[in-house]
């Protein structure tokens, strides 16, 4: 029995290194960080955001209040046995960072779910993909991306569902081992927020279950990687939301390298490739 667990956590190890080296190749890590720069130096992506601050901040708020009065103490007294004196300083965080995973899921779900649609068409848009994008919704003569934005034909199809959360309540005590813990959380979380990311794209794509399924398994490091850097920025304390934004704008600037094939075998831009290169 012990032998046979030796093996498998052998094959898991081999398969998370084989994981992580195609993440590093494929450079999609850095699609998060163009989102950042396209999302600044393209003002009109910015509507979309600036009409739901005020919801999003007051949830914001609430939520962060919420959790310092309810969790931050039984976190501290857990945390004082791994991290000793830092313990109130690592409770700390991890509150935060617990809020902002929180913000985050509630507001994609309840608040910004048409304002995330609307950045993911508009940057689409930008990059000249329209054709792609009337396939989801009307477009509109003239005018910058967002102005051009007509009736949606279809509907985003991610709804609500307890999942999302379910999965990171399951994985949150892993935060609580120092440093290696940490990591399997981001990794275990950017395994499911890449492939989630380009869900929009699927759709405008008309893509079914199996046909979506093999265009992630074919790109799998890729997307691990996008999720990886995606979820670490939306974990940023009081910037969560901003950074959701831009994860968009980065993942419709993903897809629009693959609608104008300009990919590499890893599913992504030869620019990013190297790019990748001269960072390891």
């Amino acid at each position: 029995m012990a032998e046979r667990v030796r093996e498998v956590a052998v094959e898991e190890a081999d398969r998370l290194k084989n994981l992580t080296n195609d993440a590093a190749r494929s450079g999609a890590y850095l699609y998060p960080i163009r989102g950042i720069a396209y999302f600044l130096s393209h003002k009109s992506l910015w509507r979309p955001l600036t009409s739901k601050l005020a919801p999003t901040m007051s949830l914001g708020l609430g939520i962060t209040t919420f959790m310092f009065v309810f969790t931050y103490l039984p976190q501290a007294a857990v945390m004082a046995f791994t991290s000793g004196p830092l313990a109130a300083v690592s409770a700390a965080l991890l509150v935060l960072s617990e809020s902002s995973t929180l913000i985050t899921i509630l507001s994609k779900t309840f608040l910004i779910e048409d304002a995330l649609t609307d950045t993911f068409d508009g940057a689409l848009l930008s990059k000249n993909t329209t054709d792609l994008v009337s396939e989801g919704r009307q477009i509109k003569a003239g005018g910058d991306p967002i102005a051009k934005l007509g009736k949606l034909v279809k509907k985003p199809l991610v709804k609500f569902t307890p999942k999302a959360l379910i999965r990171y309540l399951m994985y949150l005590p892993l935060n609580f081992i120092p440093v290696v813990g940490t990591v399997v959380f981001v990794l275990l979380q950017g395994k499911k927020a890449g492939p989630a990311a380009h869900t929009r794209y699927f759709q405008l794509k008309q893509w079914n279950k199996s046909q979506q399924e093999k265009h992630i398994e074919q790109y799998r490091g890729a997307y691990t990687g996008f999720g990886v850097a995606a979820v670490l920025l939306e974990l940023v304390p009081l910037a969560s939301i901003f950074f959701a934004f831009t994860n968009t704008v980065g993942a419709a600037l993903w897809a629009a390298d693959i609608e104008n094939q300009h990919i590499t075998n890893e599913g992504t831009a030869p620019r990013l490739r190297e790019q990748a290169k001269k960072a390891e």
